[in-house]
């Protein structure tokens, strides 16, 4: 059979090729479509997924239900309602066999579903509320919190915040890393650019997730960043790398939308060991902080390390208490940071968009200040929790 011009079907292919696979993805007359095979059936539903527009055709069968491969949403592979029960559904459309051929029609599709829910409170505008200065730290040290230890790291990033509270007028705000539960990145930027979204996919499907007054502090509220971390075998602390992970989603907005989230903010570090390579360490945050969107001041980290050699700690820890010299080095650092961050807020016209070079420089005009939000997926859907639990 052949379609006359005008007819409501199209042409998939031959039923025995179409057999051959169990789950594929398809586009037919420039609508993505699901096709799925299973137990003699064919059944076809939207190809994207109202999540984050994954493409449900390259996830996987569960029984009856197509699992997204991004973020784990299912769908039924013939009805397109939630795999779950929830009040959501993808549309589905009608199928024959004819000729040896399997053919499908859109203009009697079922309607899409959408849960109607408030956006994500991290989706809001990036707009600096007025207030004096705000200092952000964040220790990255890993502690015990049933036998806590002396940090030198902790030490000096609270010395920081002290001085641009009582001598700065400033507002602060200290998190320590171990004191939240928060997950590994789970790499969904690995299977697509536009799967690790803002806020962080984790974030929305998990209630628990402790990140989300990080997420706010660095975003929304904060004008100076203070991150201390303690040398660990010439690296920074492995919670460091594990938050640093985490932003990915903050970085990869300026990948998909051309949108920084960081703007007018000013990022110094603490960094303190019993080993060397604190240039190494320095390196590596300050070019970090940097593609987020930072701005440094000059001298932008205080450091004090003993060498390699220097396995007596008791004598690291002694110095750090004791030297005033490294204390109002910290205190002058957090000075800096200030005094960049005020210049930054006073200026009177700041540039809503800054060309980027390189393999990461954008092309488009969009701006961080031009947009109403930086949500790159369904404001309707962005605060659904993970598939595995209930949305309420």
């Amino acid at each position: 059979m052949n379609p006359s011009a005008g007819s409501p079907w199209h042409r998939v292919g031959t039923i025995d090729g179409l057999k051959q696979r169990e789950l594929q993805s398809l586009i037919i007359d420039g609508q993505p479509v699901a096709l799925s095979y299973k137990d003699g059936r064919f059944g076809a539903i939207s190809g994207n997924c109202p999540h984050a527009g994954g493409p449900l055709g390259d996830g996987q069968l569960a029984g009856e239900n197509i699992r997204c491969p991004w973020h784990g949403w299912s769908f039924n592979r013939c009805n397109g309602t939630s795999g779950l029960g929830y009040p959501i559904a993808v549309p589905s459309f009608e199928l024959k066999e004819e000729d040896g051929a399997l053919w499908v029609r859109f203009d009697t599709a079922t309607p899409a579903q959408v849960l109607q829910r408030e956006p994500h409170p991290l989706t809001r505008p990036v707009r600096r509320e007025p207030g004096p200065v705000r200092v952000f730290g964040i220790s990255t040290t890993g502690m015990d919190a049933e036998a806590p230890r002396y940090s030198t790291s902790d030490d000096l990033l609270a010395v920081a915040l002290d001085h641009a509270r009582e001598s700065l007028g400033c507002e602060t705000k200290l998190i320590k890393l171990a004191e939240l539960k928060f997950r590994h990145c789970e790499g969904y930027y690995s299977k697509a650019a536009p799967a690790c979204t803002w806020p962080c996919s984790i974030t929305q499907m998990d209630a628990e997730d402790g990140l989300e007054p990080v997420y706010e502090a660095l975003v929304h509220w904060a004008d100076v960043v203070l991150v201390a971390t303690p040398i660990r075998w010439g690296a920074a602390s492995s919670l460091y790398f594990k938050l640093a992970e985490r932003m990915n989603c903050i970085q990869n907005q300026l990948t998909l939308n051309d949108t920084a989230l960081i703007q007018n903010k000013v990022a110094s570090f603490i960094i303190t060991g019993g080993q060397d390579n604190v240039q190494g360490v320095a390196g590596q945050m300050l070019a970090f902080f940097s593609e987020l969107g930072f701005t440094f001041p000059q001298f932008p980290f205080v450091a004090h390390s003993r060498g390699w050699t220097a396995e007596d700690m008791e004598n690291n820890v002694r110095f750090v208490q004791t030297n005033e010299e490294l204390r109002q080095g910290t205190r002058e650092l957090a000075t800096r940071a200030v005094a960049t961050a005020r210049a930054l807020l006073d200026a009177a016209d700041q540039p809503k968009h800054v060309a980027r070079g390189g393999r990461k420089a954008c092309g488009t005009a969009a701006t961080a200040g031009e947009a109403e939000s930086p949500l790159s997926l369904n404001p309707q859907l962005s605060t659904l929790n993970h598939p595995e639990t209930s949305p309420d």
